[in-house]
């Protein structure tokens, strides 16, 4: 009797623990003055009214299913099982949390939180020897090696799970899967020790990325549906090269290679922050011909003190990028102008600070930004970047996960996990017409239909509800 009590004192605790703590979405509700007047006046109940308006009108579509051996009048029960916009996060951090049940909690938020997964391919620690690419799961690769690690940062590949284990459990979960990046011409995070970074062998460095780019097409043909062909090549300031010894044009030319390997079925993107250098780039890529199916767009803030201010309602440029929603709508106006669909590829969005203001702080933001970009209707994934708190790269936040370092959700997971689980979602109860039509009006996505027949018996059926 002692032992049950205990497990249920210990499960108690635990939920607990774990509950969502309110925070306030709006001004009205923010009694304890966590966001600045300016913020809330920036985020006002007209835009909030207009982003309400534009996620009805673009993330809903009207159902209608006729269904047989039923009564008139018989219950139905529609219920959504999954999204068609995609809700995503990298996986880089896939069996190194360092104990089995952080990395279960872990794998287990990719089906039910996220939909979407970024699977990791930086060259550097993909091939960290010329010739040897990890393609497949080595024992580095295991939880258990993970285990024993006091400082897992340390290891050359922390973040960087070799693929073919991660492609295998997204694969196994039904987790859409997209890979970053093909080629990235950061020499110092991206490019292996071996290739060479002197002058006189760029042509070297340009065979180089051609022979990467023709032997993963050739390995993954369509396994995996979408890449980052080229990651953050455009020059902030032109005229003036962002890495130093790159080859000349080798965003259209990696662009150009991979559309030789991949089918035609495979998703190509480009992947960058906001600058105003941005749009025309890609405009001066698609015109010469490259396949760019899906702009990506990066929103980091990488400064706590930056989160704080934002918190105020100031105007912060973070990271090449204006978080307030009027500067956000008018780059998302901007891209549209290319006629491409918009992926929100990398999202950082610290919390100031470990305080239970500054989670909430946090949570706050999220929920507003998802809010905005769900209702955009070019966009049709948001990748959160670093799920857990101080597993990110460094120099990044440690404070910028939904999780802390023992996998305790914090307000920003609850804020997610309520919109992307609750509040879009679409669960009712509805009435069969004389006929056995039913007609609903849900959030797009696959549903699962259940009613009674004639006889009693319980039916169910598929149903997935687009446009």
């Amino acid at each position: 009797m002692k032992t049950l009590v205990l497990i249920f004192f210990c499960v108690l605790f635990s939920a607990r623990t774990e509950a969502q703590q309110p925070f306030p979405k709006s001004a009205n509700e923010d009694k304890e003055k966590i966001m600045g007047d300016s913020y809330w006046q920036l985020w006002n109940p007209q835009l909030q009214l207009e982003i309400d308006k534009n996620i009805e009108k673009y993330r809903k579509a009207n159902g209608e299913i006729s269904l047989t051996d039923l009564n008139p009048g018989t219950d139905v029960k529609i219920e959504q099982i999954s999204h068609h916009f995609l809700f995503g996060a990298h996986i880089f951090n896939f069996d190194q949390l360092g104990a089995d049940d952080l990395n279960k909690k872990y794998k287990d938020l990719y089906g039910t939180l996220f939909n979407s997964a970024t699977i990791a391919f930086y060259w550097k620690t993909f091939e960290p020897e010329p010739g040897k690419p990890r393609y497949k799961t080595e024992n580095i690769d295991e939880a258990s090696y993970w285990n024993k690690l006091s400082e897992p940062w340390k290891e050359f590949h922390w973040r960087r799970p070799s693929p073919e284990k991660v492609i295998e459990f997204c694969e196994e979960k039904g987790i859409q899967m997209h890979a970053h990046p093909l080629i990235w011409g950061n020499t110092r995070w991206n490019h292996p020790e071996w290739i060479s970074k002197e002058p006189n062998n760029v042509n070297q460095m340009e065979r180089l990325f051609e022979k990467r780019i023709n032997e993963i097409t050739t390995y993954y043909k369509d396994r995996l549906p979408s890449w980052d062909i080229v990651n953050e090549s455009v020059d902030p300031t032109p005229g003036k090269p962002r890495y130093g010894v790159i080859p000349e044009d080798y965003t259209y030319k990696s662009f150009k290679w991979a559309e030789k390997g991949f089918p035609s079925s495979v998703m190509f993107n480009i992947n960058d922050s906001w600058r105003t250098v941005y749009p025309p780039f890609i405009k001066g890529l698609i015109d010469r011909g490259a396949k760019i199916d899906v702009i990506g767009l990066q929103m980091h803030i990488f400064s706590n003190a930056e989160c704080g201010r934002i918190a105020k309602g100031e105007d912060v440029i973070a990271n090449g990028t204006s978080w307030q929603p009027k500067n956000v709508i008018g780059y998302l106006e901007e891209l549209d102008k290319l006629e491409r669909p918009i992926h929100l590829s990398e999202i950082t969005i610290p919390a100031p600070g470990k305080d239970d203001k500054s989670e909430k702080i946090q949570a706050i933001m999220a929920q507003n930004m998802y809010r905005l970009w769900f209702s955009w209707p070019s966009i049709f994934r948001i990748t959160w970047w670093n799920v857990v708190d101080d597993c990110g790269a460094a120099g990044e936040p440690t404070t910028s996960g939904l999780f802390n370092r023992q996998m305790q959700p914090k307000q920003a997971f609850h804020a997610l996990n309520n919109l992307i689980n609750n509040e879009w979602k679409t669960n009712i109860t509805i009435k069969s017409d004389k006929t056995g039509k039913i007609k609903f009006r849900g959030f797009k996505g696959s549903y699962r239909i259940t009613w009674k027949d004639k006889n009693g018996k319980t039916q169910t059926t598929d149903y997935y509800l687009n446009n």
